[in-house]
């Protein structure tokens, strides 16, 4: 029993190990895939239904896809320490949420991520930043909690394309 229970706190050491060591690399290939991803999803809504909500509380297709846009440049910026080139809210109260502008406004957004990730060398993801005046953390952290973010939004925006009739988009875990 003894043995087992070393065993086990080996293994679970070193699973914590190998979720803390993720690379520069390895986060611009998830980032590239979730950009894939979320364009996937952008694509299969269609074009006369970007303002579609669920409820009236609720945001519309376009504002959650341009939130998620917003928060990307944010948590993105406060990681990184790249400038962020927009101001906060900026994409989702942009008065044009056409497809085609939503689209375009969200892939850019992942790219200002990809490449503000490619800024940073690996000895940097342990800096600790203060992500928007309230938490202390790494940039390692910051980074994780933006993926989580759009990760998230995304996934709420399952039910905006099931509510159109669309099908969503197949999983991209690898």
């Amino acid at each position: 029993m003894k043995n087992l229970f070393a065993t086990l706190a080996f293994f679970l050491a070193f699973v914590s190990l190998s979720f803390a060591q993720n690379s520069i690399e390895e986060m611009v290939k998830d980032w590239e895939r979730a950009k894939a991803y979320t364009q996937e999803y952008l694509e299969a809504m269609p074009a006369d239904r970007f303002d579609l909500k669920p409820t009236s509380e609720m945001r519309s297709f376009a504002q959650q896809m341009l939130h998620l846009t917003d928060a990307n440049y944010g948590f993105s910026s406060a990681g990184t320490g790249v400038e962020n080139p927009i101001k906060m809210g900026e994409s989702e109260q942009s008065a044009d949420q056409s497809k085609e502008n939503v689209a375009r406004l969200v892939l850019a957004g992942y790219d200002f991520v990809i490449s503000s990730l490619k800024t940073l060398s690996e000895n940097q993801l342990d800096e600790q930043v203060n992500l928007f005046g309230q938490f202390e953390m790494s940039r390692a952290k910051a980074l994780q909690k933006c993926f989580e973010h759009q990760t998230h939004h995304r996934g709420q925006a399952t039910v905006y394309l099931r509510l159109a009739g669309v099908t969503p988009p197949q999983e991209k875990l690898f």
